[in-house]
């Protein structure tokens, strides 16, 4: 059965940006007669804003994208995070480096901007700040619905890659593996800031023995100085009415229409742009 989420981070409130992920999320999973759920992921406590969380929820449901089930936090999760590190021990150790040793010995830059990390620790040594999982040179590709294969070798593009922070908390890429086993997410789709993070889950999912849901990366939205729309570059809160909608749908390329049964109906992923990012209309 098709199962599909939408996963906000609650550091403010829903932007046009996040919007159109939504959008184009619920509207694959209705279209498929499938389930759609919501995922607050508010791992990364410091940054979460109170009351955004309520906030995203509300905006959804006023723009009639309802969810199925119950809303998943991920501060609630922090033991399934945990066992599955603790199943992963065995390619996985500890890293003492911090940022500016990593920076200084950094075999270049990958896609997203991070150093690539050289292994430094991957022998043992004294101590360590976070946890790291080994990496290898098999190519990891996958097919993506909208920007097509794609390929990765993560030990030489992104190096090992942090688990357990430094600062106590568990990384994004292995919370969002586990979760979207546990909701049994058969479809995941987001922006496509987030491609270069897929060939990372599906080397955990491997590693764990889950399954890889297929995936679907829509172009992230520009604001007029080029800027990914986002809190950072002044995204401000959305008006949650058919407008704001219209403007989802056509920044997806999608056909006019004249309510969100027309659109479920009309919808058609290829119609999609295959850029990771792209300006929205004036």
């Amino acid at each position: 059965m098709y199962t599909g989420r939408f996963a906000p981070s609650p550091t403010g409130p829903l932007h046009l940006g996040s919007l159109i992920a939504a959008a184009a999320s619920w509207l694959d999973a209705r279209a498929a007669g499938g389930r759609w759920l919501v995922r607050i992921e508010d791992l990364d406590r410091p940054r979460c804003l109170p009351r955004a969380a309520d906030a995203i929820l509300r905006a959804l449901d006023r723009l009639g994208l309802h969810w199925d089930g119950e809303v998943l936090y991920q501060s609630r999760r922090l033991e399934h995070y945990r066992a599955a590190l603790d199943k992963l021990a065995p390619q996985t150790y500890w890293c003492g480096c911090t940022r500016r040793e990593i920076a200084d010995s950094s075999l270049g830059l990958a896609a997203d901007g991070a150093h690539i990390y050289p292994g430094t620790c991957r022998r043992g040594g004294p101590g360590g700040r976070a946890v790291r999982v080994r990496t290898t040179m098999e190519p990891i590709a996958f097919v993506d619905r909208v920007q097509g294969p794609c390929e990765q070798v993560l030990e030489r593009d992104i190096g090992d890659f942090v688990l357990y922070r430094g600062d106590g908390l568990f990384a994004y890429q292995l919370a969002v593996v586990v979760d979207d086993a546990a909701q049994r997410i058969s479809d995941v789709v987001r922006g496509a800031d987030l491609l270069d993070s897929t060939p990372r889950q599906v080397h955990l999912q491997r590693l764990l023995g889950l399954p890889t849901p297929r995936y679907l990366h829509v172009p992230i939205a520009l604001n007029a100085e080029g800027e990914k729309l986002a809190k950072q570059t002044g995204a401000g809160a959305i008006a949650p009415n058919w407008d704001t909608l219209r403007k989802a749908l056509r920044f997806l390329g999608q056909a006019e229409a004249g309510s969100l049964d027309d659109a479920v109906r009309n919808w058609n992923p290829a119609l999609i742009s295959p850029r990771r990012a792209q300006a929205l209309a004036p």
